[in-house]
C-alpha cells in the first residue's frame, strides 16, 4: 500500500488494545493493521494546520508564524495557570479562548512511567491519557474551568512530575503504582480553597496498548534531518510508532508533514 498525506494525531479507540487511526484526507486508516509489516516513511513537504501554507513547520503542526499568533497555541495550552479569559482579559482571541477554557476541567494522576500530574478538558477523557501513553489513570478532580484546574495541577507539581518521560514509557517497564494511595497522600497539597473540587469515587482506568515488542536503546526518528525512514512496526504507544531496529516516530512532533506511506 502507499498513500500520501498529512499527519496529525492518530486518532484513538479505548479498546482492548488501544485502536489507532490515521487520518489520510477522507479515508481512516487503521494502524494497528500495519503491525508486523515494513512501513517506509517519506518526507514529501510541510503544511501549516493553521494557514495551510507549505511553510517549515515550527512546532505543534504549525508554522512559525501562526505558532505565535494562533489562539490555539497559546501558552495557556500548555500551563493552564496562564489561562486569563475568566478575568475577560485576552491573550489572542478572547472568544475561541473562552470556549475552550470555560468548560469542565479534570485534573489528573496517571502512570507512563511515573506518576504524573497532569490536566485536560473532560471531553478527552481518555484520549488524552492514551496520548500520553499512560497505563494507568485516575480522575483526581473536576473544575469548572481550566485555570482552576491548572492551580490544582502547579500546587501539586511540587510534589509530582508534569510530565511524560517518554523513554521510560516506551520501555515497556512501568510498575504498578497506587494511584488512588497516591492521591490520599497528595491530598493536603491542594490548596484549602480547592479542596471541594476533588472527587470522591473515581476508579484506576488500565489502558493496554498494541505493542509486540518494546526497544531496548530508544532512537528517534526526526524527518527534518533524515528525509526517508523504513522499518518494520513492533508496536504504537501513546502518539509513537515503535519500529523493530530501535527507532521510534513521534507522530505528534510531525503533525504538518505531509509524507508518503509505503506499507508492506
Amino acid at each position: 500500500m502507499t498513500t500520501t498525506g498529512l499527519i496529525t494525531k492518530m486518532i484513538t479507540e479505548h479498546t482492548s488494545p488501544i485502536q489507532y487511526y490515521l487520518k489520510m484526507g477522507e479515508e481512516m486508516i487503521s494502524v494497528n493493521e500495519w503491525l508486523g509489516k515494513k512501513i517506509k516513511i517519506r518526507f514529501n513537504h510541510y503544511q501549516c494546520l493553521e494557514c495551510g501554507q507549505e511553510k517549515e513547520i515550527y512546532t505543534m503542526g504549525h508554522c512559525k508564524n501562526c505558532y505565535f499568533s494562533s489562539p490555539y497555541t497559546g501558552q495557556w495550552i500548555i500551563k493552564p495557570e496562564l489561562c486569563t479569559a475568566h478575568l475577560g482579559k485576552e491573550d489572542r482571541n478572547l472568544e475561541i479562548e473562552a470556549l475552550m477554557q470555560f468548560q469542565p476541567h479534570i485534573v489528573y494522576l496517571a502512570n507512563s512511567g511515573g506518576i504524573k500530574v497532569g490536566v485536560t478538558r473532560k471531553s478527552q477523557i481518555p484520549t488524552r491519557w492514551i496520548d500520553q501513553g499512560a497505563e494507568y489513570a485516575l480522575p483526581l478532580a473536576e473544575t469548572a474551568n481550566r485555570y482552576e484546574a491548572g492551580a490544582i495541577e502547579v500546587a501539586l507539581k511540587q510534589h509530582l512530575a508534569d510530565k511524560t518521560n517518554y523513554r521510560k514509557m516506551l520501555s515497556g517497564q512501568v510498575p504498578f503504582e497506587d494511584l488512588a494511595l497516591k492521591k490520599k497522600e497528595i491530598h493536603n497539597f491542594i490548596p484549602e480553597e480547592l479542596q471541594h473540587y476533588i472527587l470522591k469515587e473515581e476508579e484506576i482506568v488500565r489502558l493496554e496498548y498494541p505493542v509486540h515488542q518494546y526497544p531496548t536503546k530508544i532512537n528517534s526518528v526526526n524527518l527534518k534531518k533524515t528525509s526517508t525512514f523504513e522499518g518494520v512496526l513492533t508496536g504504537i504507544k501513546g502518539q509513537y510508532l515503535i519500529f523493530n531496529n530501535n527507532f521510534v516516530f513521534n507522530v505528534r512532533s510531525h503533525e504538518g508533514f505531509v509524507v508518503d506511506w509505503e506499507v508492506y
